[in-house]
């Protein structure tokens, strides 16, 4: 690259991680607010959610489109196109991440304020800060370039895993107990599983993290505790 081509990549790639640095502040609201509407019955934050979700999606959109253009104005090599790649892998985990968080908005508003069990509804908070968790420490490690903190989010995945089998237990108990716990459990049990997918989109953000240093894919089984088999009918679109 010639300086004057180097100086106006710099500037694309600077404006791409400022965009996924916005669109990770989004999703990281998302996913406190969603999880606050469900444990607080809060039909109005629930809205909201919902509502704020065609930002996150406009910003995947201008997230891609920079991306493409950057390649093909500047035509990168090795380590940068791995940084443009890198850029719109994590935009697109953050961009599901924010639909699974309005997935759960949409969850509140059909409980109607139905919550028997308290407890259950803590296992859920609790997976909910955890996930919360990994995703800002993943978004981290991404904005450093850190892969030991990427991989130690990579390695922890299977703590969400554990968490969202013993609260499905849990559930189908609750459920057989007393068939009037059936709605208010299966919409609880595919909130939790939600938010152990996005626990699994902070993982596949820590293996782009591994991607854009290594130059190559990680290549080591995921650690995964989840045998629950519900996972594609919890998702939405």
């Amino acid at each position: 690259m010639s300086n004057h081509i180097t100086k106006a990549f710099d500037a694309d790639l600077q404006e791409l991680n400022r965009m996924v640095a916005e669109m990770g502040g989004l999703a990281e609201k998302e996913i406190a607010e969603s999880v606050h509407a469900l444990t607080r019955r809060d039909t109005t934050t629930a809205l909201k959610v919902i509502a704020s979700d065609e930002q996150v999606d406009t910003l995947q959109r201008e997230i891609e489109e920079k991306a493409v253009l950057t390649i093909a104005r500047r035509q990168p090599m090795a380590v940068d196109l791995r940084e443009v790649v890198g850029a719109m892998r994590v935009a697109n985990e953050i961009e599901r991440i924010g639909d699974l968080a309005k997935n759960i908005s949409k969850r509140v508003l059909d409980l109607n304020g139905e919550y028997p069990s308290l407890k259950l509804i803590r296992g859920v908070e609790h997976m909910g800060t955890l996930v919360l968790t990994q995703l800002k420490r993943v978004l981290d490690a991404y904005a450093a370039r850190n892969i030991d903190d990427a991989m130690e989010v990579w390695k922890r995945d299977e703590e969400i895993d554990a968490m969202c089998v013993s609260l499905f237990r849990e559930l189908l108990t609750y459920m057989m107990e007393d068939p009037r716990n059936i709605t208010f459990c299966i919409h609880l049990l595919f909130s939790a599983k939600n938010i152990e997918r996005m626990g699994d989109h902070a993982t596949n953000i820590a293996e782009t993290v591994h991607y854009m240093m290594k130059g190559e894919p990680l290549t080591l089984e995921r650690p995964k505790a989840d045998t629950t088999s519900f996972a594609p009918v919890g998702i939405q679109g």
